[in-house]
């Protein structure tokens, strides 16, 4: 039997895979079809499984794209082919299943049913949720502001994590913000999220006028919010290198600490997939030292006299 012009049959990591509905546009602004996705999640698995393998993973559904129905999965859907990882999480259930993105095959296989952008936590499944290996900063600019302005804030909070020794890669978010991670020694998640909010609060206390550390989202116009919760273990946050389920294709992309300084107007620092991927075509992984283990921090005590005051 024939295989349809948008079906194409192919082996990856020793597995076979039927990719479908390939000339399905997914983001009509751009005339961007599900084969254009898949190709660029091809060119960057690499680099991105540095970021997701081991991690349970979760994923924003989106068939037939910005446009259709999405929605937030944890569990692994219908149709996912056996040979993909799925590990156990505890939760207040009991036991749940996830899918852990640990190679290409993995990745295009949720890519292929729809999960174009994928969501990990700061722990693997092999430490646990109690065992963060990264702390992450999402500044998150109020109306108002900007991604200007969160990289002026991403600096402020550079600095303070450099008096504590401690290294920060960004990541533009692929929506309006700007991700902050640090590479840890596995650490209790009350410890991180601790710290997270203490720097927080003291960013908001030098900043008054420009920085928030408060949820309610009433505190935020003209404020860039540090949201230090994404640090709690059932919190998950958009993979570096994932494909954003927006209007017009956008990437949680890396990005480098010259390109934040520089950064003087939003576009600056939007970045297509294909940009994206070329970038890497090029340079490499500019993200490669936070999944190194001999960078890895360890988290200094939080309640310093100077996170109090």
């Amino acid at each position: 039997m024939p295989v349809a012009p948008d079906r194409q049959a192919l082996e990856v990591d020793g597995h076979r895979l039927v990719l479908t509905h390939l000339d399905k546009v997914l983001f009509p602004q751009t005339g961007t079809t599900k084969a254009a996705v898949l190709h660029y999640f091809v060119r960057v698995a690499p680099e991105m499984l540095d970021h997701c393998a081991g991690r349970p993973a979760s994923f924003v559904r989106a068939p037939d794209g910005p446009d259709g129905q999405s929605w937030y999965a944890k569990n692994p859907p219908p149709g996912l082919p056996d040979w993909v990882t799925v590990t156990q999480v505890a939760s207040r259930e009991g036991p749940a299943p996830y899918v852990v993105i640990d190679s290409t095959a993995s990745l295009l296989a949720m890519v292929n049913l729809g999960a174009y952008e994928i969501h990990v936590p700061q722990w693997t499944a092999a430490n646990g949720p109690d065992a963060h290996d990264r702390m992450v900063f999402d500044l998150d600019p109020g109306e108002g502001v900007d991604l200007v302005l969160c990289c002026r804030i991403a600096l402020g909070v550079r600095r303070l994590l450099a008096e504590d020794g401690l290294e920060a890669y960004p990541v533009v978010s692929g929506a309006k913000g700007l991700h902050l991670y640090v590479p840890l020694r596995p650490t209790a998640e009350r410890r991180v999220s601790d710290y997270a909010k203490a720097l927080a609060v003291r960013m908001q206390r030098e900043h008054p006028d420009l920085v928030t550390a408060v949820m309610a989202r009433a505190a935020r116009p003209g404020k860039v919010f540090i949201d230090w919760s994404q640090n709690a273990s059932a919190k998950t946050t958009a993979a570096p290198y994932t494909l954003r389920v927006r209007p017009r294709p956008a990437v949680a992309a890396p990005v480098t600490w010259d390109q934040v300084t520089a950064c003087e107007h939003p576009d600056d620092l939007r970045f297509t997939p294909d940009q994206v991927a070329d970038r890497v075509a090029e340079r490499g992984d500019v993200l490669a030292d936070l999944a190194d283990p001999a960078g890895a921090h360890e988290l200094p005590d939080q309640v310093r006299n100077r996170r109090r005051g």
